[in-house]
């Protein structure tokens, strides 16, 4: 096959949350779909994804993939004895061990990428040492972090792992007028505005930016936190903002289609998560919107933040140190701004989609 020919790339998805994960996959089909490609997703009818799909005019099928049982493996062998792609991108653990099963079963060797996207550890035993190696050609993480922790702690071999981090459309996420997204949003101007936008999710570490942000209020009258999204952990989040009797301080902005203008409208951007963090989207979003970052020192995030260059990193789960960078780039705008105007390089340079899309096409031709 050459260079130049279009390529038929499925991907399967068993998640039915919405984040980064998710976002990844329409957003580098899309990408694939402008070079000429011929996409495809397979997911949960009950998953947001697949509404998402629609709405992103990626062609999407239904199928009952978030259990490994019977209708999800017969759906995924009737969809391949009538279609033939010529590579399929595997997301979660469901997708891929029903993929493997419905190829083993049906006897097709299509090659498949196992896409690995959150830091925590793969389980390791025989079985999974199989899916990984045997019933997938390679491997891709979307950091270098996670590779290394296959190769050390799996004993993976490091030519079948590839790092190829998510790009962010930098055409999409640029800075603009502080302002003018504030009243757009109904945000007050006069406010020092810290932010996050993630899946409310227990490891996103929103309980630790609560926690420090408790001891910054009577310090910093006219600072407030805005949390964008929305997940399970909504409970735990009210339930500390009532602890800590952070009514008036805090907004809960929920699901937003569109955060630009939340970012936008930001002084500082904190992602204070403490597991299973890959490589962050919405913090390079933010670095791309000329916003000042900070991250925890975990997963990938250190990958994106270069500590008191481009941005600054704290200790995971301890709000006392987060509380203390907070404190100085509130009290030091001149900081802030230099901070902010690096971060917005570093992604100028390293997060847009080009990189992402040029690695993703070459390693689908090279394991065909």
């Amino acid at each position: 096959m050459s260079d130049s020919q279009p390529l038929f790339i499925v991907h399967t998805e068993a998640s039915e949350g919405w984040g980064g994960q998710e976002i990844r996959i329409l957003t580098e089909s899309r990408g694939l779909m402008a070079r000429g490609h011929r996409l495809h997703l397979l997911c949960s009818p009950q998953s947001r994804i697949y509404s998402e799909a629609q709405a992103a005019g990626v062609p999407v099928t239904a199928m009952p993939l978030s259990k490994k049982k019977w209708p999800g493996l017969k759906a995924m062998r009737d969809w391949l004895t009538l279609n033939q792609p010529d590579v399929i991108i595997t997301h979660s653990s469901t997708d891929s061990w029903l993929t493997a099963a419905a190829r083993v079963t049906l006897g097709r060797d299509i090659p498949v990428i196992r896409l690995r996207h959150i830091s925590a550890p793969v389980t390791d035993n025989f079985g999974t040492r199989w899916l990984y190696l045997r019933a997938s050609r390679a491997v891709v993480t979307t950091g270098e972090m996670i590779r290394q922790q296959m190769i050390d702690l799996n004993r993976y071999p490091g030519e079948r792992i590839h790092s190829i981090p998510t790009g962010v459309d930098l055409d999409r996420f640029t800075p603009g007028d502080r302002d003018a997204a504030r009243a757009e949003i109904g945000l007050d101007p006069a406010h020092q505005i810290i932010g996050i936008v993630a899946s409310l999710r227990s490891w996103k570490g929103h309980e630790t930016l609560l926690e420090a942000f408790a001891g910054l209020r009577e310090h910093f009258p006219v600072a407030r936190v805005v949390i964008v999204g929305d997940g399970l952990a909504r409970i735990s989040v009210e339930a500390a903002i009532d602890r800590l009797q952070l009514h008036e301080w805090v907004t809960l902005a929920g699901d937003q289609r569109d955060v630009v203008p939340w970012l936008r409208a930001m002084d500082v951007f904190v992602l204070p998560s403490y597991a299973n963090e890959g490589v962050p989207q919405a913090l390079r979003q933010a670095m791309g919107c000329g916003v000042c970052a900070v991250g925890s020192a975990m997963g990938g995030i250190p990958e994106t933040i270069e500590d008191g260059v481009s941005g600054l990193l704290f200790a995971p789960k301890n709000h006392v140190a987060l509380g203390a960078a907070l404190a100085d780039l509130l009290e030091n705008p001149d900081k802030r701004a230099r901070l902010a105007e690096a971060g917005l390089a570093r992604a100028r340079e390293r997060f847009g989609m080009e990189p992402m899309l040029d690695r993703m096409e070459a390693l689908i031709r090279q394991v065909m």
